[in-house]
């Protein structure tokens, strides 16, 4: 090979990599300014150009020295217009037609659902930095309410979960590794295997916090009677007696107020059925009845009831027993590693 063909590769070589050493320096910028969101498990809450509002919210509200768990999303619609969703104490996730931010201040107002009063309900808040909100909230009897949030976590996952040893919940025999929210007498039973609640009353947890699980539970309810089970204390997949109707997103197997199920599986009023649901991060599976109705979707944010709203954390599994009757038994959760 000649010195001239030598010179030219040797050119060429030193082009590339000086293009390649320029490509992994901005690169390398770019990660270092995301890096204390990625180690926070958070992501860059707008795409380009959008209002720093943009994205999803953990509220808690306090309400005369209660936490009150409450939950926003703000997303775009066209061109110059913010509308989202909004999750209170109780209820399920409702839209939000206007959202309304200007200089670092948001507003909004939605109709009341569950709440006492005849009023909608208005929000407004600051935003302080990139990823924390203050504000007030007067509900629809004319009170108003401090509260704070926090961006919501992305709970993404690297890899798949390594599956650990499965546990028996429920032991059949008594109420040992449960225990209510306290505000109200406990009603829950543990009667021939079956942990029972025969009337309205407490909500009742599992003393254990779990992060990602596969859990196994079988169920029966009276006609009429409602139940949920809340995944992480903050995620309620319904039990209603919804047998022979279209899936709806607060029916049986639904996860309530954000996602439907494929199908209607539910048996008759009165006879046991079963749940297999699996949640890593914010992914869920449910399988009802043998047949999968939810595979792999995304819960957005905590529903109606939540125990808390802080999603970062493990939570219990969580029982609702303040909307009727319903039995349990056959409870087994299989954690992750």
């Amino acid at each position: 090979m000649n010195n001239y063909l030598v010179h030219l590769i040797f050119k060429k070589n030193i082009k590339m990599r000086s293009s390649i050493s320029c490509k992994l320096l901005v690169l390398s910028v770019f990660l270092l300014a995301l890096s204390p969101l990625v180690k926070a498990g958070f992501a860059p809450s707008q795409k380009m150009g959008d209002p720093p509002i943009v994205g999803r919210w953990d509220i808690t509200i306090d309400k005369s020295g209660r936490q009150v768990p409450s939950w926003l999303e703000v997303v775009h619609s066209g061109t110059n217009t913010l509308v989202g969703r909004f999750v209170g104490e109780g209820g399920s996730a409702r839209p939000i037609s206007k959202v309304n931010f200007n200089d670092g201040n948001m507003s909004f107002s939605i109709p009341h659902q569950w709440e006492a009063g005849d009023k909608d309900l208005l929000i407004q808040a600051t935003l302080i930095g990139n990823d924390s909100l203050s504000g007030t909230l007067t509900s629809s009897d004319g009170q108003t309410y401090n509260w704070s949030a926090v961006r919501a976590p992305l709970l993404k996952r690297d890899k798949a979960p390594v599956w650990g040893t499965p546990i028996k919940l429920f032991n059949g025999k008594d109420l040992k590794g449960w225990h209510t929210e306290g505000e109200k007498e406990n009603q829950w039973q543990a009667v021939n295997g079956i942990l029972k609640s025969p009337h309205s009353g407490e909500n009742i947890m599992t003393d254990k916090t779990f992060k990602d699980f596969k859990l196994h539970i079988e169920f029966r309810l009276p006609a009429g009677s409602n139940s949920g089970v809340y995944l992480r204390g903050r995620y309620e997949v319904q039990i209603e007696d919804n047998y022979g109707m279209e899936p709806a997103v607060d029916y049986i197997s639904a996860v309530y107020g954000f996602l439907i199920p494929n199908q209607n599986a539910a048996k008759p009023a009165g006879e046991w059925q079963t749940y297999d649901i699996t949640l890593v991060g914010r992914l869920v599976t449910v399988i009802f009845n043998g047949k999968e109705v939810i595979c792999k979707q995304n819960i957005p944010g905590i529903t109606g009831g939540a125990l808390n709203s802080r999603e970062g954390e493990p939570g219990p599994i969580l029982l609702q027993g303040d909307h009727g009757p319903i039995e349990f038994r056959n409870i087994m959760i299989t954690p992750a590693k």
